[in-house]
């Protein structure tokens, strides 16, 4: 590949590849995948990826630090996983009920997570926040839900961030609260008192483009208490953080259990799946709900998780992951302060996010991403990162000469 061609030239594949999409496909891809909303250079398709390194069609190889936006917490194409997922498709994958290995894979959540007496598996984030929700409903016998402005929970009407084909009854008895504010909550379940089905809070506030905020423990406890007080079920999505701040489930970090959690991405290092949580409270109302899929029983996603969640104990995985996103932290603030350039680092070691300071427009940080990625690694300008545990000192030191191209680029603009 011409490392002197301009990024046109470079992506020839990947742009002949959007123009055969667009005719097939309502505006070539859709939602957060689509490449479109990227700074300039950056490749729709990929054409492989191993570890925490992608190739696209054109050619290119960049450390990764999106992997498949947060699905890949081993490393993309771990072999013991997919030696798993291989000796379980050889078997069966779509049969007409399921194979042992949902009981062995429950049996696994339900050990490693305290707060689980159950599970319930399923197939995407968005299956498993709104079962949720479903489930404390049947459970309290009420409607209301309380939601975070700003929190990404899913892609359907009563959480969707868009309002497009959403009608006000889809989120009727959706009533909100502010992140870390406990007056905020307090008023919102006022509100909802006597009504009140649950409270569902994200691990961390990872709002799009903003500064990522960290669970205030008080504020944790807050929610728990309001749930506990007035009966409803305080539910945890743990869709995007599962798996890789903590084992046990994320707020473990701040000593609070929910009655209800969601996990998906990181379950099963890239196959598809999701899973529902609960303690014993909710059990019942579980066999009452109607919850299913056409694919929610295959096999092979399954054999994956349960072994992605044994090396991810074998490794302790959250510990790698922090230790090399610190890694990478501290070299990113001692590039951005050679250069000159003042950024904000926000967000879990394992999940950061970059941002430029006084960056209207993002600007300075659409041209750090596309400055870095021609020189191999792959940021996001405005959504948070993801460390996997295929990540080492050298991977991290790989990346950091890029962003020193980055923020070259960054300084170049003054």
């Amino acid at each position: 590949m011409d490392d002197t061609a301009s990024p046109t030239q470079r992506n020839h594949r990947d742009a002949a590849l959007r123009d055969r999409a667009r005719q097939v496909i309502p505006g070539g891809l859709w939602g957060h995948l689509n490449a479109a909303n990227l700074p300039a250079g950056y490749p729709q398709y990929f054409a492989r990826a191993e570890g925490c390194r992608l190739w696209d069609v054109d050619g290119r190889e960049v450390v990764d630090f999106m992997c498949a936006w947060g699905p890949v917490v081993l490393g993309h194409h771990h072999p013991a996983v997919e030696e798993a997922a291989r000796r379980q498709a050889a078997l069966g994958d779509c049969m007409n009920g399921p194979a042992p290995v949902l009981v062995d894979l429950a049996e696994m959540l339900v050990a490693t997570i305290p707060h689980a007496a159950w599970c319930l598996l399923e197939k995407n984030g968005t299956d498993a926040t709104t079962a949720c929700v479903t489930i404390a409903r049947a459970g309290t016998g009420r409607r209301k839900v309380l939601v975070a402005r700003g929190s990404y929970h899913g892609a359907v009407p009563w959480c969707s961030p868009s309002l497009a084909g959403v009608t006000a009854e889809d989120r009727a008895h959706i009533a909100y609260y502010d992140y870390n504010d406990v007056a905020s909550a307090q008023a919102a379940a006022e509100q909802a008192k006597g009504d009140l089905a649950a409270i569902i809070v994200t691990a961390f506030r990872h709002d799009m483009a903003r500064a990522l905020e960290l669970p205030d423990p008080a504020f944790a406890q807050a929610l728990r208490d309001i749930c506990d007080r007035e009966g409803a079920a305080l539910i945890l999505d743990d869709v995007r953080a599962g798996f890789r701040l903590d084992l046990g489930g994320s707020w473990e970090t701040v000593g609070v259990r929910p009655d209800l959690a969601a996990y998906s991405k990181a379950i099963a290092n890239g196959h598809a799946l999701a899973a529902v949580t609960g303690a014993e409270r909710f059990r019942e109302a579980v066999t009452k709900v109607y919850t299913t899929g056409s694919f929610w029983c295959a096999a092979v996603p399954m054999a994956a998780a349960l072994a992605t969640l044994q090396e991810l104990h074998r490794i302790d995985g959250p510990a790698r992951m922090r230790a090399m996103g610190e890694r990478l932290r501290k070299g990113l603030d001692a590039l951005s302060a050679r250069h000159g350039v003042t950024i904000r680092q926000s967000g879990p070691a394992q999940m950061p996010l970059v941002l430029f300071e006084g960056d209207e427009g993002f600007r300075l940080g659409n041209a750090f991403c596309s400055a870095a990625l021609e020189a191999g690694a792959y940021f996001h300008p405005r959504h948070n990162m993801f460390l996997s545990c295929a990540h080492t000192e050298a991977d991290i030191d790989r990346a950091l000469q890029a962003a020193d191209a980055g923020f070259a680029a960054v300084a170049r603009l003054g």
